[in-house]
């Protein structure tokens, strides 16, 4: 054999490759008047107030004006997998609006609403008991002379402020917005401003 064809001696060098970073998975209770995102120009409260965690990043959004579950992660499947409208992952909600709710506006909030970017699919919808909930930072305004009820809304859309327009369609102005639930994840006793690291999988 010619030495141009003789095998080099010693062990072949392999290029040491990172390790991806184990899947993380967040739930946090976000508070009213913070931002779903860990920057912002303006000053205002954002999630990197209350998640000292490098490297997660919110798995859908949740209005400035809302409260509750938040999921976080690093994983970029597991995010697809929980904010992607077409996996139909249920998200509750307990929804404080004015006025009282009755049985024709329940159902056609089950049925289905028309909005201006077309009807939503059908939701669950039942009156709910005044939960009991820590309080709201600032309370919310009310009018002394219009009653409120609260109202258990499970959807399986993500659509922009969706909750909100479909009260509002069926005449039911919400006044505070708490999601409780995403898929298999509750908060689960978590205060606002709270979190908890939980396996990250969806079951």
């Amino acid at each position: 054999m010619s030495p141009k064809h003789r095998p080099a001696s010693g062990t072949p060098r392999r290029v040491a490759k990172a390790r991806p970073a184990e899947p993380r998975l967040l739930l946090l209770n976000k508070p009213f008047d913070v931002l779903t995102q860990f920057n912002d120009a303006e000053g205002r409260a954002t999630l990197k107030d209350f998640v000292p965690v490098p490297g997660v990043y919110p798995a859908g959004r949740l209005d400035r004006d809302s409260e509750g579950l938040l999921l976080l992660t690093n994983d970029g499947q597991l995010q697809a997998r929980i904010a992607d409208p077409k996996h139909k992952l249920a998200k509750t909600y307990w929804v404080q609006v004015e006025g009282e709710a009755s049985e024709e506006q329940l159902q056609r909030l089950r049925d289905g609403v028309e909005l201006n970017d077309g009807m939503t699919l059908p939701a669950e919808a039942r009156l709910l008991a005044e939960p009991e909930l820590w309080p709201r930072n600032p309370p919310v305004r009310f009018r002394k002379s219009v009653p409120t009820s609260w109202l258990e809304l499970v959807i399986r859309e993500g659509r922009n402020r969706q909750v909100r327009r479909m009260t509002a369609a069926v005449g039911l102005p919400t006044l505070r917005l708490v999601r409780v639930r995403i898929g298999p994840w509750t908060l689960d006793g978590l205060q606002p401003g709270e979190w908890k690291e939980v396996p990250a999988r969806l079951r």
